[in-house]
C-alpha cells in the first residue's frame, strides 16, 4: 500500500476528492485538516477503512479511480492528529501481516 497525508488542504484539493469520492459530492463533511490518502488493492482498502474508524474519528471515503467500480484509493478526512493515527494503526496492521485486522 501507498501512504500520504495533505496537512491543510486547499479548498481544490477538497473539491478534486468530493467529486470523486464514492458518496458522491452531495453527502457534505466539514472542513478537515487534514486528509490522509492511502492505494492498494481492494481487499486492502476495505480492510485499512474498518481499521482506520474503529481508531480514531475519522470518516473515510472510497475515491473513484478510471474504473468506478474498483475502489483502489481512500481519502481519510479528520483533524491531523487523528488522521495521523489511523494510517499508524494501517500500518501497523499492514506490518503485523495478519489475515485478519
Amino acid at each position: 500500500m501507498e501512504y500520504r497525508i495533505i496537512k491543510s488542504p486547499t479548498q481544490g484539493t477538497i473539491d478534486i476528492l468530493c467529486r470523486r469520492k464514492g458518496s458522491g459530492a452531495s453527502k457534505t463533511m466539514d472542513y478537515p485538516d487534514a486528509i490522509g490518502l492511502i492505494q492498494g488493492r481492494m481487499i486492502e482498502m476495505v480492510c485499512a477503512a474498518d481499521v482506520a474508524e474503529k481508531a480514531v474519528g475519522v470518516t473515510v471515503e472510497d475515491i473513484r479511480g478510471n474504473c468506478p467500480q474498483n475502489m483502489i484509493l481512500l481519502a481519510i478526512f479528520g483533524d491531523t492528529a487523528s488522521v495521523e493515527a489511523a494510517l499508524d494503526e494501517i500500518r501497523k496492521k499492514e506490518k503485523e501481516g495478519k489475515k485478519e485486522w
